[in-house]
């Protein structure tokens, strides 16, 4: 049930029947595929400290995104007025599934699967007025509402 549902061990332990099952805990968590110590699995709490740190983090990404794991350690020192390891911020950052924001290779090859699609107007003399029209739909934001 694991492999074909791609659920996690945890997520599949919730279909154990824990009381008054004629079945044992092995016997279940082997129909269901995932392994018997999964279901004793208690995680660990995250400490104060570090979810001091992951607000700090939040707070710094927040305000500057393309900001790197190295101005990021310098500015949450900062804030909590004490020294962070970069490695720390680094995995805390990969844990929270953020990361600096910042040009990728290979931005200039163009999307292969992304059609081409002709120009209309080629060969076409815009003779008169109103001949040629053409739209643009622009958001502009606003503190109130939004306009288009």
């Amino acid at each position: 049930m694991a492999n074909n549902n791609k659920l996690r061990p945890k997520d599949i332990a919730l279909h154990i029947n824990k009381t008054d099952s004629v079945l044992s805990f092995g016997k279940q968590a082997e129909l269901l595929g995932i392994s018997r110590s999964s279901l004793y699995y208690q995680p660990k709490p995250v400490p104060d400290k570090t979810l001091l740190i992951m607000n700090a983090i939040d707070e710094v990404y927040t305000a500057r995104p393309f900001y790197g794991s190295r101005r990021i350690a310098e500015d949450v020192s900062e804030l909590i007025g004490e020294e962070v390891n970069r490695k720390r911020i680094q995995r805390l950052m990969r844990d929270m599934c953020i990361e600096a924001i910042y040009p990728k290779p290979n931005l200039s090859k163009n999307n292969q699967a992304h059609p081409i699609y002709p120009y209309l107007l080629k060969g076409v003399k815009a003779g008169y007025p109103n001949h040629i029209w053409g739209t643009d739909i622009t958001y502009i934001r606003s503190i109130k509402d939004f306009y288009i």
